[in-house]
This record gives C-alpha cells, sequence and structure tokens, in this order.
C-alpha cells in the first residue's frame, strides 16, 4: 500500500493576534486553542465573536478543518489536535495559536480527520514536540506524518467513526437543551419570581382566584389559557400544586423586592462549605493504587456538563487522611475557587479535592439542583468577591458570606424534583457516550494499524 504525508495534502494558513478590546462584538467566532478538545475534537462552550479585522484567508467554515501546532501546557494534549468547524459556526476566525488547513488533493476528507485523531498521529505529535514551558510543533513534523490509501475496510470504519461522532454530538446538544431548561426554570422561579409577578399582575387586574392561579400556572408552564386547557390532567393537577406554593405579593429585603414568606440569609449558612489539600505527590503511598477519585480543577476544564463522573488521578486513604475534608460524599457541589474561578459540577462520585475548589455538601433546605444554578445565577458576584496578584481567588470566608434567597422548602422540593429528574437524563447520557467513546478509541487504532478487520462483515 502506498503512501502519502500531510503535506502531499494540505497547507497551512497560520492565524494571526486579535485584539481583545474588540471580542463580543458581531462578528466571526474566534478559533483559539479553546475551540479544540483534548487529542481532537471541537469544542463548543464559550465561544466568543470578533469584530476586528478577518481577512478571509483566516476564515473557515462548517466542515473546514484547522489544528494546533503549539500547546501551553507539557501535556501535549493540545500539539497537532484537530478539530472540524460543526455547522452551528457559520464563520469561524484562526487566531495566532491555530492554523487553517487548506487541501491540494481529493483525499477523503472524513478518513484526513480521523487519522489525524489516531493514537499514532497523536503520538508522533508528542514525540516531535520541542520546547520547554510551552510545547511547539514544526511545519515539517507535522507534515511528515503519514497518511495511508484509503481500502474498503478503512471506509468502513470511517462510517462507523462518522455515526460514533453524530451520536455523540446528537446527545451533547440533548444534555445542552437538558441544562438550559433547568436553569430557564431556576431564573423563572427564583431569580426573576414570574409565577409571584403574574399572581400579582392577575390579582391587580381583579381576577378571580382560579385566574390568579391559572395565571401562575401559565408563568410556570409557559403555556397560554388556551395550551393549558389541552394539557393532560395529571399535568394541569401537577402545575396546580406547583403554583399554589407561590406567594402572591412581594416585600422589601436587602437582596430587593422578594416573595412574602422568603428570607435572605448567607450561603455558608445554608450549605457546608469546604475546601481541599494535595497530599505530597512525591509520597507514592498516597497515591500508588489509589482506590479514591480525587479531582483538581482540571477535570471540569472539558466538561460540557455540569455533571462530574471520573477525575485524572485517584488517592490512596492514607492520602485521603491528609485531606481536611476527606472523601465529599455524591452529589456535592464543586466550584472552582482559582485558575480560574467558577467551573460548577454536581459530582456524582464520592470524590476528594485539592485546594483549588470550593466544596458545597448540601444537607439542608437547598438541594445540589438549586445551588449549581444559583451559583451559576450569582457568577458575577462570586468572581467579584474573588483577588489576587498572580490568579484571581475566592476565599471559603468570602464565599460563605454571600447572600442567598431562601425560599419555602415546599418550593424547593418541587424545583428539585424536576432539576433532579433533568440531571439523571444528563448523567445516562454521558455514561451512554463514555461507552460510545470506548468504541470510538478502540476503532481508531485500526485505521493505521493494518488490522482493519474487527468483526465487520466484509463483503
Amino acid at each position: 500500500m502506498s503512501s502519502k504525508c500531510i503535506g502531499d495534502h494540505v497547507e497551512l494558513q497560520r492565524g494571526t493576534t486579535y485584539k481583545s478590546a474588540l471580542l463580543d462584538l458581531p462578528g466571526p467566532y474566534l478559533l483559539g486553542l479553546g475551540s479544540i478538545a483534548r487529542d481532537g475534537g471541537f469544542r463548543q462552550e464559550k465561544l466568543r465573536t470578533y469584530g476586528g479585522p478577518s481577512p478571509d484567508k483566516l476564515l473557515v467554515y462548517p466542515g473546514d478543518m484547522f489544528v494546533s501546532l503549539k500547546d501551553v501546557t507539557q501535556s501535549g494534549d493540545l500539539l497537532g489536535s484537530v478539530a472540524r468547524v460543526p455547522p452551528e459556526v457559520a464563520v469561524g476566525r484562526m487566531t495566532q495559536d491555530t492554523v487553517k488547513l487548506s487541501f491540494k488533493t481529493d483525499i477523503h476528507r472524513p478518513f484526513f480527520y480521523w487519522v489525524l485523531r489516531s493514537p499514532q498521529y497523536r503520538q508522533h505529535c508528542r514525540s516531535h514536540a520541542t520546547g520547554t514551558t510551552n510545547l511547539g510543533l514544526s511545519r515539517e513534523d507535522f507534515f511528515a506524518f503519514e497518511i495511508p490509501e484509503l481500502d474498503a475496510d478503512g471506509e468502513k470504519i470511517v462510517d462507523l467513526l462518522e455515526a460514533i461522532e453524530e451520536k455523540i454530538e446528537l446527545n451533547r446538544q440533548t444534555n445542552q437543551t437538558l441544562e438550559q431548561i433547568a436553569q430557564a426554570h431556576f431564573k423563572s422561579w427564583f431569580v426573576n419570581f414570574e409565577p409571584t409577578r403574574a399572581k400579582i399582575a392577575a390579582k391587580e387586574a381583579g381576577a378571580s382566584p382560579e385566574e390568579i392561579e391559572r395565571a401562575a400556572m401559565c408563568a410556570i408552564s409557559g403555556k397560554t389559557p388556551d395550551q393549558l386547557v389541552q394539557l393532560p390532567p395529571e399535568t394541569q393537577q401537577n402545575l396546580k400544586r406547583t403554583a399554589a406554593l407561590f406567594p402572591d405579593a412581594l416585600v422589601d429585603s436587602e437582596l430587593g423586592e422578594i416573595p412574602e414568606g422568603w428570607h435572605v440569609s448567607e450561603i455558608g449558612k445554608e450549605v457546608d462549605v469546604v475546601g481541599g489539600g494535595t497530599p505530597s505527590t512525591a509520597n507514592t503511598e498516597f497515591w500508588e493504587d489509589g482506590e479514591h477519585h480525587w479531582t483538581t480543577p482540571k477535570d471540569m476544564s472539558n466538561l460540557t456538563d455540569k455533571i462530574l463522573l471520573e477525575t485524572d488521578r485517584k488517592i490512596t486513604d492514607a492520602g485521603l487522611k491528609k485531606i481536611s475534608s476527606g472523601l465529599l460524599p455524591r452529589n456535592t457541589v464543586l466550584m472552582s475557587s482559582r485558575a480560574p474561578v467558577g467551573y460548577l459540577a454536581i459530582a456524582k462520585i464520592p470524590v476528594a479535592i485539592n485546594q483549588g475548589y470550593i466544596a458545597m455538601k448540601c444537607e439542608k433546605i437547598l438541594s445540589p439542583e438549586y445551588i449549581v444554578q444559583w451559583a451559576e445565577s450569582v457568577m458575577d458576584e462570586i468572581k467579584q468577591r474573588s483577588s489576587g496578584t498572580t490568579f484571581a481567588e475566592i476565599s471559603k470566608t468570602n464565599f460563605r458570606l454571600i447572600r442567598t434567597l431562601v425560599p419555602n422548602e415546599k418550593l424547593v422540593q418541587a424545583y428539585t424534583k424536576e432539576a433532579s429528574s433533568i440531571y439523571e437524563k444528563i448523567t445516562s447520557l454521558l455514561l451512554e457516550n463514555r461507552e460510545i467513546i470506548s468504541i470510538r478509541d478502540s476503532l481508531l487504532p485500526k485505521l493505521l494499524s493494518g488490522s482493519l478487520a474487527i468483526g465487520i462483515d466484509n463483503e
């Protein structure tokens, strides 16, 4: 089988620097290192537009590929990693850290993409890395990697990989929608007080008690009165029960107007706020054959959902004894407290944490599902309370003092019932994706190993 190199198929167009003052203005999405996942793939979260100069040669469109020839860490996870522009990114712009691939041949593009996701290619990139603080990959070394010809077995492998990628993306989009639903309901109920305001407006308009109740039901469900009566009787009864939990008046408080009967507290009085630590990494007794999950904020950096299911490292019983907070229970809410402040997740595994976290054990009225959305809603304040010269950090003391609204317990329970169901679905799809990714990773080496027969029907 004859082979050509990457350089036979593509040319490179490096991106250029940009002005941060022009971020978030109308323009293409800026595609830097943050838009490439570890070892390849596109990262959707936190994309920002750029309103500055964007020459055509720097622009990419759905289906186009771009790579990183550098890595700001020593891990090499991003070095040479490739990403494809997804359909929802109408146009993107390269930065000084990313390189656009322009094809010179008619090579099968999905095959080319998956070769650049293969472990053999990733090892090539790491083994040719240069630099001490940051890693770099020369143009020549990138071009030198060999791309074999695509045969019939390879086509089947590529078709499977494409189908897997599509399923992973579908699950990701579903989870994103579910998260948005949980967030929207929290904001409606506990930030904007829409059901309470609907009751007030109806009462001021002289509505009957039934009409006031129906106004709240509409606010809760997002339905019009005509749509409301078309819902199944059981759904209408559930909406009535929830509507009854909202008061029909607002009162003054130190946080402004809040629903009558709710009260203002400090978050440190409503959840148990704890930190973590890192036992000596030189002591193998603390780490070798560890059986307990131990996390740093790096584990959260690639999360697309607010669920933590796995960690890069595990710690032993001896190491666990060196951390004052010990092993935190399942459903603890984790927030990175520095570098950067604000990664959020509900731990769906018992986990120990390092000093880069603030953890919230929710054992009173406010549930994990409530708290993770509350923290998201006050993130601006959390970051404003951060300080530091090298990097921003919020202390547990400053965090505990943040004011929080405490609704009546039954209403929190109603939200929790709905939100926990949402997060169970998210967790289920994440676990499904983990299994699918395992299948994908078992297929990838076959593209280049010459051992493509893996039980696929060869007709």
